[in-house]
């Protein structure tokens, strides 16, 4: 895991035009699964996207991707981020890469987590992207301190917040939100994950847990709704798998759920003409 030897100070993230954090009050909310189904819908949108996982201690988006066996290649401007795609549009990093035992725990205290964090931000080269997706851990962290400190200077888009409809988790969301207005982060909007269960025969969507309790928070803190997704198996199956859930289940509820958050994010898109 030693750190990539470059003489060539080179700021990679400038030529990244928007940056987009995942965040969530608590574990458990299916956090890393939003962000990787926002990475799929934006790539299938046209769009060449960056995932970064600074989840240091669980770090999945690897192996939601079936490349945990991937290493990573470092060149004279810094580390490679790992291709999903022989297009080479949905790229990642992941602390995953760098341990020789993905089932090791990562026992660090906070100043090395915070001084990995740094290093992922300066020294993977992403040349050009249109998006970057940072997948953070649960809470407000150190971590999350270190990689808002750090990318201040690039002017990031905003957070993307996700709660599961249960009042526990909403509470959980309301810190941070609190959070991101203390830090200066904009909201970008808030995702009511788990909302319902979609049945894989008939695709009926039925409430398993109370419902709306996202949608009622963003409206108690005046910030936006970006819908529910509901609990699907083979969205689950999928994230297992390491299968593109846009690309195979065109049609379910579930993929329509994120494709309005997909598209959400595209129609804010400063850039666009």
């Amino acid at each position: 895991m030693s750190a990539p030897m470059s003489d060539i100070n080179v700021d990679h993230l400038s030529a990244v035009r928007h940056v987009i954090l995942v965040m969530s009050g608590k574990g458990g909310v299916g956090k890393s699964t939003v962000a990787t189904q926002i990475a799929l819908g934006l790539r299938h949108a046209g769009k060449k996207v960056g995932l970064l996982d600074v989840d240091l201690c669980g770090p999945s988006i690897p192996r939601m991707f079936n490349v945990h066996q991937q290493d990573i290649h470092q060149c004279s401007e810094g580390w490679l981020p790992v291709f999903v795609d022989k297009e080479q549009k949905l790229a990642l990093m992941s602390i995953g890469f760098l341990v020789e035992n993905e089932q090791d725990a990562i026992i660090w205290r906070g100043p090395k987590k915070t001084a990995m964090i740094k290093q992922f931000l300066k020294d993977v080269v992403w040349r050009d992207l249109d998006y970057l997706i940072i997948d953070t851990p649960p809470g407000t962290t150190d971590e999350h301190i270190s990689a808002i400190e750090n990318l201040k200077a690039y002017n990031p888009d905003g957070a993307i917040l996700v709660t599961t409809p249960q009042a526990v988790s909403v509470g959980d969301v309301k810190r941070e939100i609190t959070f991101c207005r203390k830090t200066h982060i904009p909201v970008i909007g808030l995702i009511e994950n788990m909302s319902g269960f979609v049945c894989p025969n008939c695709t009926e969507c039925t409430n398993v847990f109370s419902k709306g309790g996202g949608q009622a928070l963003a409206k108690e803190y005046h910030v936006p709704f970006l819908g529910c997704i509901p609990l699907d198996p083979e969205l689950s199956k999928s994230c297992d798998e390491g299968k593109d859930f846009v690309e195979h289940y065109e049609g379910s509820p579930t993929l329509q759920a994120i494709q309005k958050v997909v598209d959400r994010l595209v129609k804010i898109d400063r850039d666009l003409p």
